[in-house]
């Protein structure tokens, strides 16, 4: 197979080097409009997107969030799978446009929401039933890269990725506050989910933390489970006979984004196209962006 990774950033280094590991992955092409950032790689290289047309049987866009719609739109018109990294784009009219481009052409267009894919998290979805309260936090130093778009879109729209899959349920209520402390955009925020059937979610992002936490807690009916996604670690506590008994899960430990890899590689040489990973992240997309709109309201 043929895979092209465009955007040779932090973020499509990481994609090439686990890229490199996949056995299925015969040859490789990168594109960047920066130069310098292509050389040393033994593998052709271009400026320009276009040139990989009738080279690859797939991409992967690792570009800035603002370039996504235009590239993106280019391969699904000619029918070529696409990875792109969330957030799938920065407004709600292009996300639905490539969601429709997709299903017109009946072309792969997969989005790099990476927790899906920790092992971590895998191991408790199917445990959580009937979320009362989540709780997630998710701090990281500054990035010096993402500046174009903030923090919810940049790192929270992981957990609420994740909180919308668990919960299947439509949000109520949303309250938001933020601050842009280094970049012109939102770099701390803290969100309150309200859902219709109850369940209450309290979000923290922030971009400007000494520390790097990724930390997921929900909590039911006797029971309370919590995840460190950094580490991949998944505890769960359960009320019995009067008693909280705490259980270490097994976790078979991969790095996640080899996982997501590994099942888009697998989906192109399948020729599959299940639109389920676009439509999910088109979701996320929307609630983020509404978030980000209350947020700017209270600024």
């Amino acid at each position: 197979m043929r895979i092209g990774i465009i955007g040779l950033g932090k973020i499509g280094s990481l994609h090439l080097k686990v890229c490199r590991q996949i056995k299925g992955i015969k040859k490789l092409y990168l594109v960047d409009i920066d130069k310098s950032k292509l050389l040393n790689y033994p593998y052709p290289t271009f400026s320009d997107y276009r040139k990989l047309k009738d080279l690859v049987d797939g991409v992967i866009i690792a570009t800035p969030t603002s370039t996504h719609f235009p590239i993106a739109s280019f391969f699904l018109k000619s029918r070529m799978p696409v990875l792109v990294e969330k957030p799938l784009t920065p407004t709600l009219k292009e996300a639905r446009s490539l969601v429709r481009l997709a299903k017109e052409r009946r072309t792969l267009l997969f989005v790099g929401h990476v927790e899906r894919y920790n092992a971590a998290y895998i191991s408790i979805r199917k445990l959580i039933k009937s979320p009362r309260f989540i709780e997630c936090h998710r701090l990281s130093s500054y990035p010096y890269r993402s500046l174009d778009i903030s923090v919810v879109l940049d790192l929270m729209i992981h957990d609420l990725d994740i909180i919308l899959d668990i919960t299947k349920d439509k949000v109520k209520k949303i309250e938001a506050i933020g601050v842009n402390v280094l970049s012109p955009s939102i770099d701390i925020a803290n969100v309150r989910l309200t859902f219709e059937k109850g369940c209450v979610a309290n979000i923290t992002a922030s971009r400007i933390s000494k520390e790097r936490i990724r930390k997921f807690r929900v909590f039911s009916h006797n029971t309370y489970i919590s995840l460190d996604y950094a580490n991949q670690i998944a505890e769960i506590y359960q009320k019995k006979d009067k008693t909280i008994q705490k259980k270490i899960l097994k976790v078979k430990k991969q790095q996640p984004l080899e996982r997501e890899l590994r099942e888009f590689v697998t989906l192109v040489k399948k020729k599959r196209n299940p639109l389920i990973f676009a439509t999910k992240a088109k979701n996320a997309l929307e609630l983020a962006l509404k978030i980000q709109k209350v947020i700017e309201k209270n600024i």
